[in-house]
């Protein structure tokens, strides 16, 4: 018989289901297992599921395959069906210590520089291509001492950067500006604090002046924008149009260099050529340098589902546009940092991290002359491997930006 071997979480999804990962590591204790935190929010998400879980059994044939996450919980029978699957354990019960047999109090595993902290679930919006509030359920928040304690927490075992997640995380019961002011003064060894995807229209004026006048707050936001055509919002049933979502831009730009992210769906039900193209344009006119791109796919029991569906092959066509404009448009932002310095959060394995505004950075030993750092990929092995190492993980330095590669920054010690 092979000997024990650690868990192994293998998350799918969305940065809470990260952060619910985490929390599962913890719990588990030693057992030969591997759980799949599954994602559901597509159709594809729920074959990418069912492909870890397969190749789970592969890689770890002895061990226990537990499944959870959004997917088992849409689809439970269809999972405890699979002959790999050893068990299905529900959304609602795989942050429980009873769960995984752990008691309440065990110390949770080390975290890395950069912690996902989940402090929201659920939705109350009925987006029609969702399926998140059947896999999440209601919108319902963590109580702001018990999210400042976690946050203290993941600071004393290594945190610098705290990532705030949630399925709509400015839904927050009381008003995410509160909860975020709240970490600040209670958590001041806290260096950096990151929010996941906000609601353009729950912006408020409290969360508004964090985002561009608090240093600890980074100066990047991801915005669920979807789309970039009014028809299409309305039938998406989201709350914003397209103009609103450009002034939210403009207006958080106006205080504060600022990168943006988004989410962005193509092949939406209905949507024409002229509607795409609203779409396309909005990553130009919303200066989105981080984009989300996702092909429409229908879920069984969503009202667009019943809608007019476009081509699959149409929608992958439009996806692969979006994300070369994305593309385009990230790598001339990337460019124009080339000369800057940039504060960076030293991660795994040691030799690079992430700016304040989300860009990667990957450190190279600056003894090396300038055409040893490649452009368009990671710099030479040699590079690599002499990469000048400027103090533990977890510690925040400055970097001088030399060179861009297509995705990420190369810096050396400022």
């Amino acid at each position: 018989m092979l000997p024990s071997r650690s868990p192994d979480v293998i998350t799918l999804g969305c940065r809470l289901n990260l952060a619910e990962s985490e929390t599962i590591r913890a719990l588990v204790g030693a057992d030969d297992m591997v759980v799949i935190n599954g994602c559901g929010v597509t159709n594809e998400a729920m074959r990418q599921t069912r492909v870890a879980i397969r190749r789970a059994r592969r890689d770890r044939p002895e061990a226990k395959i537990v499944v959870t996450g959004c997917a088992s919980e849409m689809d439970h029978d269809a999972f405890a069906a699979m002959p790999e699957v050893d068990r299905v354990v529900p959304n609602a019960a795989k942050l429980l210590p009873a769960t995984w047999g752990a008691f309440p109090n065990q110390r949770p595993a080390r975290r890395h520089a950069r912690a996902f902290l989940g402090v929201q679930n659920g939705c109350d919006h009925a987006c029609t291509f969702c399926a998140i509030p059947m896999g999440r359920g209601p919108s319902r928040s963590e109580p702001v001492g018990q999210v400042v304690s976690a946050a203290a927490e993941l600071v004393q075992q290594g945190a610098r950067e705290i990532v705030l997640t949630g399925v709509d995380l400015t839904s927050y019961d009381g008003g995410l500006g509160a909860l975020v002011e709240a970490v600040l003064v209670g958590v001041p060894a806290l260096p950096r604090l990151r929010l996941s995807s906000l609601d353009t229209i729950e912006i408020d004026d409290r969360l508004f002046e964090l985002i561009t006048g608090e240093p600890r707050v980074m100066p990047h936001v991801h915005l669920s924008l979807q789309a970039g055509d009014d028809l299409i919002l309305k039938r998406m049933k989201r709350r914003h149009l397209r103009a609103e979502a450009i002034a939210t831009v403009e207006r958080l730009k106006a205080r504060r260099d600022i990168a943006v992210g988004a989410d962005l769906i193509a092949g939406f039900p209905t949507e024409s050529e002229a509607a795409f193209a609203n779409t396309l344009a909005l990553i130009d006119d919303c200066d989105i340098v981080h984009a989300h791109v996702f092909p429409y796919s229908p879920r069984t029991g969503t009202p667009a589902a019943r809608m007019p569906q476009v081509s699959p092959v149409v929608a992958r066509a439009r996806a692969a546009q979006l994300r070369e404009a994305a593309d385009r448009r990230r790598r001339s932002w990337l460019a124009s940092l080339v000369g800057t310095t940039q504060r960076i959060v030293i991660e795994k394995p040691g030799d690079r991290g992430h700016a304040e505004n989300f860009a990667e950075i990957r450190l190279v030993d600056p003894s090396l002359a300038p055409q040893d750092h490649a452009t368009t990929a990671l710099p030479s092995a040699d590079a690599a491997l002499s990469a000048v190492r400027m103090g533990k993980i977890g510690d925040v330095r400055s970097v001088s930006i030399i060179d861009a590669a297509h995705d990420h920054l190369i810096g050396i010690p400022a």
